[in-house]
């Protein structure tokens, strides 16, 4: 029959439109164009140098590091200038009950320096304090880093996947609306009924409603990428899984995100802060020792009786050993001490996550591969079936409902097999993210790496400067 010669032709037409732009877009099959493509590593370029979360996580990085500086500061001298002018009215009673009166100018100029030279340990114990926090912070901005990126890759193939997906659609519909026209003319032949073209008008406004579903979640997929990235997505080329970068076992990705997920690392970090924070809070149970010299001068001048001064130096040591404060520091200590106890219940849990996020990851990759073939075979099988009824209905023993139906199962498992290939592409790095190895070097990004001990180096010992070495 003629009227499904000119239809299946155009089934190939939307298949081949389909396949080009959806399935090898979601695979990693290149596709040639005019205008260069954006890949994927070029979008985790974007992310990694100017996502906003990311960029904030660095200046929290940045500032946590001088708390180096500061605790440091203990160890240093403390040095204190002092000023005084002032007037003074002067009455004095003389022999005879005479007075003498006079207004003197009086000024103090003074300098005081303050060493510590023992203060219960807690200068040593805040040092070790802080820089335990900073290689806290490190593995936090790490943690964030690996968010960012996979961010973006899911941000990048959602894109994709809409865009297939709407390229799909739209081929159902062009399909639909031939199938609408040609029973339309097959029912002015009168070879089919009114309910042959009703039930081919109601499938091609259901087609409609799904381009239009699909149209919208490519929008937002869109605005989502320019969220992450920086800027709306242009043409995007191929994304691929990146199994080479992956662990070989389940045990393999236990073991690696055991030991190198930076939320693992961080939370071990913080129960060692909590533990030296407990020793900050007993050196305020023990006597303190500090160096005191100062010098000063000071001058009255009185026209009358000429003008007195004093001038005077002076070192002082003084020990100070507390003998009750109200308990404030024993308070601190058990207060201390159970904040030590609540960071290592948190670092087993955090470990727990870990695990089964590794766990995960490792089974939802391994799954997305098996849903990869079987979507493949399930599209296979559609087009096959769809070719088949499709003679069968030339022959006169299917309906145009039977081919509609077909229509439906092949494009509802196109829209499987490209989103089982969107999920295989995240799934693979999402592993990566759960083992702790998803960053720059891993993944060979061309762009210079961030490295938050440059930062710290040039702070650590800094005694003085109210710029930051960025200049702000």
């Amino acid at each position: 029959m003629v009227w499904w010669t000119t239809l299946i032709g155009s089934v190939d037409r939307a298949r081949r439109t389909t396949l080009t732009f959806g399935f090898a877009t979601a695979i990693g099959i290149a596709t040639v164009g005019p205008a260069p493509a954006e890949g994927l590593t070029d979008a985790l370029v974007k992310a990694y140098q100017s996502n906003p979360q990311l960029t904030a996580e660095r200046a929290r990085q940045r500032a946590t590091d001088e708390n180096v500086p500061q605790a440091l500061a203990g160890y240093r001298p403390q040095l204190v200038a002092s000023l005084g002018v002032g007037l003074q009215q002067v009455r004095n009673l003389l022999p005879g009950n005479t007075f003498q009166s006079d207004t003197l100018k009086p000024w103090t100029i003074g300098v005081t320096v303050t060493q510590t030279l023992f203060n219960g340990f807690r200068t040593a114990n805040s040092v070790r304090v802080a820089e335990l926090q900073v290689k806290s912070g490190r593995e936090a901005l790490r943690n964030v880093g690996q968010g960012v990126l996979l961010d973006a890759v899911t941000a990048y193939t959602n894109v994709l996947a809409n865009q297939a997906l709407v390229a799909a659609q739209k081929a159902n519909v062009d399909f639909l609306t031939q199938t609408l026209d040609i029973t339309k003319k097959r029912l002015d032949a009168g070879d089919v009924t009114p309910t042959d073209t009703a039930q081919a008008e109601a499938r091609l406004s259901r087609g409609r409603a799904d381009l239009n579903a699909a149209e919208v979640n490519l929008a937002i997929s869109q605005a989502t990428y320019a969220e992450v990235v920086g800027n709306p997505p242009g043409k995007l080329s191929a994304a691929a899984p990146i199994d080479r970068l992956l662990p070989r076992s389940r045990e393999d990705a236990i073991g690696i995100a055991m030991k190198g997920n930076p939320a693992v690392l961080a939370a071990s970090y913080d129960v060692d802060v909590a533990t030296t924070t407990i020793r900050v809070a007993e050196g305020a149970l023990l006597p303190s020792v500090t160096l005191q010299g100062s010098a000063s001068r000071s001058r009255q001048a009185d026209s009358t009786l000429g003008t007195l001064g004093t001038d005077q130096a002076s070192l002082i040591g003084q020990i100070n050993a507390p003998i009750y404060d109200g308990g404030t520091a024993a308070a601190q200590t058990r207060q201390s001490k159970e904040l030590a106890a609540q960071s290592r219940s948190v670092l087993d849990q955090i470990r727990n996550q870990s695990r089964t996020a590794a766990i995960g990851a490792w089974v939802s990759n391994e799954g997305a591969k098996i849903a990869v073939s079987a979507a493949e075979s399930e599209v296979r099988a559609a087009e096959i079936a769809l070719q088949g009824v499709g003679r069968e209905a030339q022959g006169g023993q299917r309906t145009t409902v039977d081919v509609l139906n077909s229509q439906q199962d092949l494009i509802q498992a196109r829209a499987r097999l490209i989103g089982a290939q969107r999920d295989r592409v995240v799934a693979s790095y999402t592993l990566l993210s759960a083992i702790g190895r998803l960053d720059v070097q891993t993944l060979g990004l061309n762009t210079p790496d961030y490295l938050p001990e440059v930062h710290y180096h040039q702070v650590r010992d800094a005694w003085h400067g109210l710029r930051t070495p960025s200049g702000q």
